[in-house]
């Protein structure tokens, strides 16, 4: 790429400063000055808080003006005028002071009394983060479901591999995903601005400020992906760095109003933005036709047979403004599938008729330096990069770098803003409605002490408005993980009028002190015109849908793309730390978790193992960056692909490589917005792929041992066992060993025992919670000739755990019940909670089927030992409540303090208290938790029964086999074999030929015949979009006539004629349907196509069968 002339940038700097369409605005952009570092720092001093007692008042009124206008869908109705609808709250005069070490006192003076007012306002926001808890087939079937009654509409789009970005005017500010002001915003705008210029030529200019305008007067935010080559590899670098708008959003004065995807498309083709490719599926046959393109293409689609596959099945196809193969490049990182109104085809259509494709102005002109090469000439400091790219753009995007570098005058940090601010925001009188909206989210998060982090900055735009009655900040809401999303969501369906917790959600604060002699009570009043719009314009329920239903939404990734980031990228770590044999332990355990087909996993194993030792053999013992991984990843995958059709089809597509290293920008390695990078204390110790067992053998020695937690009731159930008439019958003696007596390490005693008496049963009456203590009994086994089989209490578990909440109450109860326990945990141990979650912890990262799969692979066996009854009602509220506190308090305490004990510490206090809470509320809940256990009796006598099986040799492990995806090949009607051969008896004994014909091949062809079916379509000669349409008839039983035999020396087939589903004929693909009954040693099964045209030729014979022959089967994807 050629550099353009230093005075091309120089006529954009001019131009900024002459425009007649800017205003400077005492309150310009929007950004926090505080470095990285020091982020990092605040969101390390968390602290946990218990709920503060507070008199704010319930009622608010509003202060500021209202824009009363709504955007419709033809976007016609837009003013670009604020209407005053309120009356003012009177504020204190401005002393006109910057944002320095006085804004500190200020704040340390800002009392909280009956006069004290604040004011927040949402500045910018992405979309609600809806957990689903269904599962991922659950969620299809649903979709499908309703799509078919014609209740909902199936919206799928591309996943773009970026970052998220938010914009919201000069003054309104952009924003990365969980931060602002840093080289992610910097380069956020650069792309915008530059997306103007592209799409508006010589009036770009003109156009950036009205557009900013027009956010700033309407109050909007707009949402993107923001995918560059400069801030870090995901899964290909792109081959341009643009955006797509994502989200549109009206913030208004109330709860925000997300626009459909029509009016976002109308939106962006009125301002010239680029949009996503979007597809509408309105009927069951295209819906169901979707998810059989993705189960055909998912591991192997890429952006070219993905578009074009959903382009042929959807009922709309709406193609992006930027065609993700020129920008992107073919890796495809997934697709983003949810339910929208049965409307939605109807006013896409109208939206697509009203508003045409527009044109792109600025495709030919020079629009300056690019984002790459501005980076790659202030490669070695980020301040200048910022810099250089703020400078870069137009007047109306950029007219302050204040919310990157603060006032630099000035001291412009307060290191301990957080806390208090947070503090007085909460108890102060709400202005207007919104802003008791947003106490009450706040407050309930704090109360019920969610994973999040409430993080203050000062507003330097505001601060020539600052006074020691009048201060501004800025709140940024990080929700640190997944579960505090699905948690906030259990309140909002006990509390209605809860406002959802956003992604990307930063706020603006305004404390203030009202007029003393102002009427109280018209700060009590509630604006009803902000409140009704503010509810009426929340999608709550959405066009009459359920709340569970509106939000049901499901992303769907692509193995080309998870193969690189995931197996590729995030695997460097293990590899280069622990190894090649942990680094295939781990993308073994990745490819199991996906599903991935055995197919596939045959050839990336082969494929990873030859990268792991090329990247090795080059690299040494320097680990490569993960941010520039495909800088060696690349070249790798695109010589690997070149070596056979197979290869390339598994790559997906490799070459052209970017250079990152020219022109990376300078981002802090931890700082990692979108969250697809895996930390390294996240990444799970790999251990090396164990050989699954297929059965205990009788005539070795036995360990039984148990993958529990303090209160499973290991103990009692190893006395019971032990003192069980017969043992576990046969002739080898069983005895125990309990942890809580052993003096010492426990597991070396085992090992000590099992060589005294190698062929006794041991019962190891210790809990074996990790892989650590997985991987001793494992080397104990092979040097003892012992089997172990685990035994662990039955239950859900969660999506992270294979322990439910239930369960874990319930060991929480037996522990604080019991009374002079060998190990001194029971009812009088001070921290009996504390340690119970710590064990709990010690499971993290594993679901069941995965906890419960690994241990079957290591082992070969498992006993699940009943504990809850399977119908019992749901462990009531204030127990659930209680034990999440505990797992937060407990996350932050081991992210301040490691495994200290809980008496010690930050924290010490707070633990007390909700040890003395924990018991109180099992206490009152006794009854309950009482009720819904499993007898004891039962479950033991379940485990012994099972462990006999295990000890007389008579055991079989049940498949720890995933669901497979992908491997979707052809469309068929599957029929009976056993009718199918009871049609070739009667055939053989009425006619003469047929009987000749199968004298000597009857064996051969029942061998070979082990499943009949009839080929509808096949994906490698018809298409994905042929097999995918057969969808809606999928597991429909299908009536098939086999109207004649024609076979010769070398095959046989029948003539097959495929029947009606509903009155619909079921077509083939084939020219000839037929089944295919045998072929000869070397004859391939697709050849039995010729059958017809050999018998004309002479070549074949043919039998008539007449009548013909009914037969019947379902309808499948193989």
């Amino acid at each position: 790429m050629s550099l353009v002339p230093r005075r091309t940038l120089l006529t954009f700097s001019l131009l900024r400063s002459s425009s007649p369409h800017v205003t400077l605005a005492p309150h310009l952009c929007f950004y926090s000055d505080m470095p990285k570092k020091q982020i990092k720092r605040v969101h390390g001093d968390q602290k946990w808080q218990v709920k503060p007692k507070m008199d704010a008042p319930s009622g608010s009124s509003s202060d500021r003006s209202v824009t009363t206008e709504t955007v419709n869908s033809q976007l016609s109705g837009l003013s670009l005028e604020e209407k005053n609808t309120n009356a003012q709250v009177w504020k204190p005069k401005s002393y006109g002071s910057k944002v320095s070490v006085n804004q500190r006192k200020f704040l340390e003076d800002f009392t909280v009394d009956k006069s004290s007012c604040c004011q927040a306002q949402i500045r910018a926001t992405f979309y609600p983060k809806f957990e689903n808890e269904k599962t991922d087939q659950e969620i299809r079937t649903r979709m499908i479901e309703m799509v078919s009654k014609g209740l909902a509409t199936v919206e799928v789009s591309l996943k773009h591999s970026g970052s998220l970005f938010m914009y919201a005017g000069h003054s309104g500010g952009a924003y990365a995903k969980n931060s602002f002001g840093n080289i992610y915003t910097a380069v956020g705008v650069f792309v915008l601005s530059r997306m103007f210029r592209e799409a508006w030529g010589t009036k770009a200019l003109n156009k950036e400020a009205e557009f900013n305008d027009f956010l700033e007067k309407n109050r909007m935010c707009i949402s993107m992906e923001l995918v560059t080559a400069v801030l870090g590899d995901h899964g290909q670098r792109p081959l341009d760095d643009y955006v797509v708008v994502t989200a549109v959003t009206e913030l208004g004065n109330g709860k925000p109003k997300f626009y459909s995807t029509s009016e976002i498309i109308a939106f962006c083709r009125k301002w010239r933005l680029p949009t996503n490719h979007v597809w509408l599926f309105s009927t069951r046959k295209s819906v169901t036709s979707f998810f059989a393109a993705f189960d055909a293409l998912c591991e192997e689609g890429t952006a070219t047979s993905v578009c074009r596959a959903l382009d042929e099945v959807a009922d709309i196809s709406v193609p992006a403004s930027k065609d993700h193969v020129k920008v992107q490049g073919e890796i495809l990182e997934g697709l983003v599938a949810r339910i929208v109104s049965s409307g939605s085809a109807r006013d896409m259509e109208n939206v697509l008729r009203d508003h045409p494709p527009p044109p792109f102005d600025g495709a030919d002109l020079n629009l300056g330096l690019s984002l790459r090469e501005i980076c790659a000439a202030h490669r070695s400091n980020e301040e200048q990069q910022i810099k250089a790219l703020l400078k870069s753009v137009g007047p109306s995007f950029c007219p302050s770098d204040l919310d990157w570098f603060g006032d630099e005058s000035a001291d412009s940090h307060s290191k301990n803003a957080d806390k208090s601010v947070v503090t007085k925001f909460l108890q102060a009188q709400p202005a207007d409605y919104s802003t008791s909206k947003l106490q009450e989210m706040i407050r309930l998060m704090k109360e019920k002490r969610l994973p999040a982090a409430f993080k203050c900055y000062h507003n330097f735009n505001r601060a020539n408005d600052v006074s020691p009655e009048n201060l501004f900040y800025k709140l940024v809401v990080h929700v640190h993980s997944d579960s505090g999303f699905r948690r906030y969501q259990r309140e909002m369906r006990h509390m209605p009028g809860l406002w959802p917790l956003y992604r990307g959600f930063f706020v603006d604060i305004n404390l203030f002190k009202s007029n003393k002699g102002r009427d109280q009570m018209a700060l009590k009043s509630i604006d009803s015109a902000v409140k009704d719009a503010s509810e009426n314009s929340g999608q709550q329920g959405k066009d009459g849908l359920a709340d569970d239903d509106a939000n049901l939404m499901i992303k769907l990734k692509f193995l080309t793309y998870k193969l690189r980031t995931f197996l590729i990228r995030n695997g460097l770590s293990i590899l280069f730390k622990e190894g090649p044999a942990a680094y295939k332990a781990y993308y073994l355990r990745q490819m199991k978790i996906w599903g991935t087909s055995d197919g596939k996993q045959k050839e990336l194993c082969k494929m990873l193992d030859e990268w792991a030792a090329h990247i090795k053999r080059k690299c040494g013992n320097k680990q490569l960056s993960s941010s520039i991984y495909l800088s060696e990843a690349e070249p790798f995958l695109e010589q690997y692909a070149k070596r056979s059709p197979k290869n390339q089809v598994l790559v997906g597509s490799a070459g052209n490589l970017v250079r990152a290293e020219d022109f990376l920008a300078l981002v802090d390695g931890d700082l990692d917005e979108e969250g697809d990078l895996m930390k390294k204390d996240e990444v799970t110790p790999a251990t090396p792929e164990p050989a699954v067992k297929e059965a205990v053998q009788k005539a070795e020695g036995l360990i039984v041992f148990f993958p529990g937690i303090p209160g499973c009731a290991k103990s009692a159930l190893c006395k019971e066992l032990l003192n069980a008439p017969g043992g576990l019958g046969d002739d080898r003696s069983v005895h125990t060993l309990m942890g809580d007596l052993v003096k010492g390490k426990y597991w070396p005693k085992v090992a000590d025992e099992r060589r005294k008496k190698p062929q006794s049963i041991m019962l190891a009456d210790k809990n074996a919670p990790n892989e650590d203590v997985w991987r001793q009994i494992e080397d104990m086994c092979r040097r003892t000739r012992t089997s172990a089989v685990p035994v662990v209490p039955d239950s859900e578990g969660t999506e992270s755990n294979p322990y439910s909440l239930d369960a874990l109450a319930v060991f929480m109860f037996r522990v604080i019940q019991r009374v002079n326990h060998p190990g001194n945990l029971d009812k009088a141990s001070s921290n009996a909670g504390y340690v119970l979650l710590m064990f709990y912890h010690l499971y993290e990262g594993k679901n069941r089927k995965e906890f419960e799969s690994e241990l079957i692979d290591r082992f070969g066996s498992l006993v699940k030992m009943p504990l809850l009854r399977s119908e019992r009602s749901p462990l009531p509220d204030p127990v659930k409540s209680i034990i999440e506190e505990g797992i937060d308090l407990f996350q932050l305490h081991s992210r301040r303090h490691g495994r200290l004990e809980s008496s010690k510490g930050t924290y010490a206090a707070e633990w007390a208290k909700w040890e003395k809470q924990l018991r109180n509320t099992l206490a009152a809940n006794s009854q309950y938790l009482n009720s819904i256990q499993v007898p004891f009796e039962s479950a033991v006598q379940h485990v012994r029964e099972e462990l006999k099986r295990i000890a007389k040799g008579e055991y079989k492990p049940p498949s720890s086999e995933k669901t497979k995806h992908g491997s979707i090949v052809f469309a068929a009607i599957n029929l009976p074999v056993t009718q199918v051969h009871s049609l070739l008896e009667k055939l053989a004994e009425s006619n003469p030929t047929m009987r000749s014909f199968l004298e000597g091949k009857k064996h051969r062809i029942e061998e070979k015949l082990e499943r009949a079916h009839v080929t509808l379509a096949h994906k490698r000669s018809h298409g994905v979009a042929a097999v995918a349409r057969y969808g809606q008839h999928l597991n429909r039983e299908v009536p098939v006539e086999l109207t004649e035999l024609i076979f010769n020396d070398k095959m046989a087939a029948f003539t097959a004629h495929v029947g009606s589903v509903d009155g619909e004929t079921i077509v083939s693909k084939n020219e000839w349907p037929h089944v295919t009954l045998w072929t000869a040693e070397g004859v391939t099964a697709k050849e039995a196509n010729a059958l017809p045209q050999l018998y004309a030729d002479g070549k074949a014979s043919r039998v008539v069968i007449d009548p013909p022959a009914s037969v019947a089967g379902p309808l499948e994807f193989f």
